[in-house]
Formats: C-alpha cells, sequence, structure tokens
C-alpha cells in the first residue's frame, strides 16, 4: 500500500516578507532620524559633564556615537531588509517559528550568562573600589564604603610612591602616629578623591595645605569615589565628635554630579530620607555606565536634592558656629552646562562657596587628578577665603 504523500508546505510569502522589511525599515529610520535629531544641544539637555573628561574629547565621543547609530540605522534599513525579507519569504510559517524561538533562547541564554559573569566580575557599586586596590576600603551599610580604619596603604601614583594613613576612624593623617585630636580646633574637609589627595603625599593634599596655613588641625573626612550625599552623611555622622571645629569645607564639582544618579549604594531620596542601595541587573548597570542618559526631570530632581544637601551641610557647619565653605575646581573654561548647573545649585540659594581655575596641566601624570599644584592653587583659594570670612 502506498503511503500518502506528504503536503507541500507553502512558504511564507510576500505577507510576511512585507511585515518583516516594514519593522526593519522603521527601526533603521528611527536610528537614523535619532542620530540627526541628536545634536549637541539635546546631549547637553541629557548627558552630564564629566571631570575626568575634557569637554574636547566629551563632544568627540558624543559625535562618534552618532555616526555610529547613524550608520547602523542605514545598514538596517538599505542591507539588512532586503535580505531578511527575502530570506522570510522563501521561509515556511514553521521554519519562521523555529528560528524565532532558536533566537529567543539563545537571547535568554546570553542575557543570563552576561549577568552571571558581570555578577562575579563587578559585585559592588558602580564607584565603589576593589577590594585589593589602595588605600582599602570596607562596605559600610550608612554609606556605602569608609576607607579601612588604622592602617597604612602604599600605592604608586604618576611613578611616585604614595603613602595613605588613615586613623581609627578612618579620616586620613600624616601618619600612624598622628591621629586627628577630637578636642582641638579644627577644619573639617569633606568630598572625594580630590579632597582625599590621590595622588599626593600627606602635605601635598588640600587639608594639610590649609591646616599648615592657618596654624590649625585639619580632619579629612573625604572617601574615595563619595557623591554629594555621601559627603554630606559622612559629615552629619562625624561632625558631632569634634569639639570645636571652626570650618567646614566641602568639595563641589558640577562635572562630579554623575555620581548623584547612582542607586546601587546607600543614598538620600527627597526629603533628606535614606534609602537602601537598589539592586540592578548588572548589564542594565553597565548600559547605564556608557550610556549614561538622564531624562530632564531626573536631572531637575537631582539638582533640587545636591542642592538640599549643600545647604543642610551649611546649616550643620553654622550650627556649630563654624565657617562654612564649598570649594569648586574646574580645569579650562566653564561650558554653558557646567554653568547652568552651578547657578541651580550654588547661586540661586546664595550657598558659600569659591571657584578655583586650575590649569589644565596641573595634573597627575596619565591620570586626571589634581598634581600638587593643583591642590596648591584649590588650598590657596579656601585659606583666602576663610580668612576673609573671619575677618571682622
Amino acid at each position: 500500500m502506498t503511503a500518502p504523500a506528504a503536503t507541500p508546505v507553502a512558504p511564507a510569502g510576500p505577507t510576511m516578507r512585507l511585515i518583516a522589511e516594514i519593522v526593519l525599515a522603521v527601526i533603521g529610520f528611527a536610528l537614523t532620524v535619532g542620530a540627526i535629531l541628536a545634536d549637541q544641544a539635546w546631549f547637553d539637555r541629557h548627558f552630564l559633564p564629566v571631570f575626568f573628561l575634557s569637554r574636547r574629547l566629551y563632544v568627540l565621543g558624543e559625535t562618534l556615537a552618532r555616526i555610529a547609530v547613524g550608520l547602523v540605522g542605514l545598514t538596517v534599513a538599505l542591507i539588512v531588509r532586503p535580505m531578511v525579507g527575502r530570506a522570510m519569504e522563501r521561509s515556511t510559517p514553521a521554519a519562521v517559528a523555529a528560528a524565532a524561538l532558536r533566537s529567543g533562547v539563545a537571547l535568554a541564554l546570553a542575557v543570563g550568562l552576561s549577568e552571571l559573569a558581570l555578577g562575579m566580575a563587578f559585585p559592588r557599586a558602580t564607584e565603589e573600589a576593589s577590594p585589593r586596590e589602595e588605600p582599602l576600603r570596607r562596605p559600610d551599610p550608612r554609606l556605602g564604603w569608609v576607607f579601612v580604619p588604622s592602617r597604612v596603604g602604599h600605592a604608586i601614583v604618576g611613578g611616585r610612591g604614595i603613602d595613605y594613613a588613615f586613623d581609627s576612624h578612618g579620616d586620613r593623617v600624616p601618619g600612624p602616629l598622628d591621629p586627628v585630636d577630637p578636642t582641638r580646633p579644627t577644619v573639617l574637609f569633606t568630598g572625594e578623591s580630590i579632597m582625599t589627595g590621590f595622588g599626593l603625599r600627606w602635605r601635598e593634599s588640600v587639608p594639610a595645605l590649609v591646616g599648615a596655613a592657618l596654624g590649625t588641625q585639619s580632619a579629612n573626612l573625604a572617601v574615595f569615589g563619595y557623591a554629594d550625599d555621601q559627603a554630606y552623611m559622612r559629615l552629619a555622622e562625624e561632625l558631632p565628635r569634634f569639639a570645636h571645629p571652626t570650618a567646614v569645607v566641602m568639595l563641589f564639582s558640577p562635572t562630579l554630579i554623575f555620581r548623584d544618579f547612582d542607586d546601587d549604594r546607600p543614598r538620600l531620596a527627597p526629603g533628606m530620607i535614606r534609602r537602601p542601595a537598589l539592586r540592578r541587573w548588572r548589564l542594565e548597570a553597565l548600559v547605564r555606565f556608557f550610556v549614561p542618559y538622564h531624562s530632564r526631570q531626573e536631572i531637575d530632581r537631582t539638582v533640587d536634592q545636591i542642592r538640599a544637601e549643600l545647604r543642610a551641610s551649611v546649616r550643620l557647619a553654622h550650627a556649630r558656629d563654624a565657617a562654612a565653605l564649598i570649594v569648586v575646581p574646574h580645569y579650562g573654561p566653564e561650558q554653558p552646562d557646567e554653568r547652568v548647573l552651578r547657578h541651580r545649585i550654588l547661586d540661586q540659594p546664595g550657598l558659600p562657596y569659591v571657584w578655583v581655575d586650575l590649569n589644565p596641566a596641573w595634573r597627575i601624570p596619565h591620570d586626571p587628578h589634581p598634581d600638587a599644584r593643583g591642590a596648591q592653587a584649590i588650598a590657596n583659594a579656601v585659606v583666602a577665603r576663610l580668612r576673609r570670612q573671619a575677618a571682622p
């Protein structure tokens, strides 16, 4: 007996080809038009300036990104679209469904394995350093991380050996035998690695230079990688132990507020409410790192939050009869987007600050941090302003 012949399966035909080509044409058109419309003004509205990149390099990166997106859009619309369309027309519905299923499974496996690998390689917050990187830090449930106390770390920065000594409270000090004395009149310094003195010996750091010029003790509360809310929270925790604070000097820069958007660490929310770290997918964090797009609403909300934190820091200082000063170091000409941020955060609320122009050559070799000349310029500006504030 002859077996019945298998019924031939018709290919997907022109309908599926039309659908596939329309979808790809829309994608390619959207990418191309988006690359054209995303001019520098759009980037300045949605991408924040970065202290560790010059304006020239930042604009170059944005331009190359626009070109790449535009080329991808044209490739999808002009090359990929007809190729996929022809393949769809020749394929059967079952083959299309099987290919879609295989692609979905492959994508799910790729995402899962990538997430696992990234989670193992980068288990920490965005700005949190490796546990083996000097000076060593340790996790802190309230601040995210702090320096490991009562130790001396050694590092080579810019071809020089640098010792980072910390007392029992995690404040950077001249040496292990020179802890901060909380009973003495003290100028307190908050901020991040610039204020800590990355790549600088103690005597070259801003707190040491200011303390020597004013003839008073300095307490360096700054911690590498801190955002503005972390600096405020550390000040709020540490200030009460000092019997005679004479001044509080805070570091701020419009080109560093990109850190204030990080939510993978303990942070302050609107209303100065403490929030725990959010657990995000590592792939999402990676995308956010390389494509740090922010809506205008996000930026406005963060600007308001930073302003509230700096205002609160000033109030903390004044409540202890101490002077308050925000120091704003900057390399090269101020850009329009930076000027807008400075005006909104510092000028509008009338916060006390000093702007410090730094020569772009005053950097640690092969590193964007200020070198000893840059730190001296910052210290000179701080000393002059504090003396002027103290004058009758």
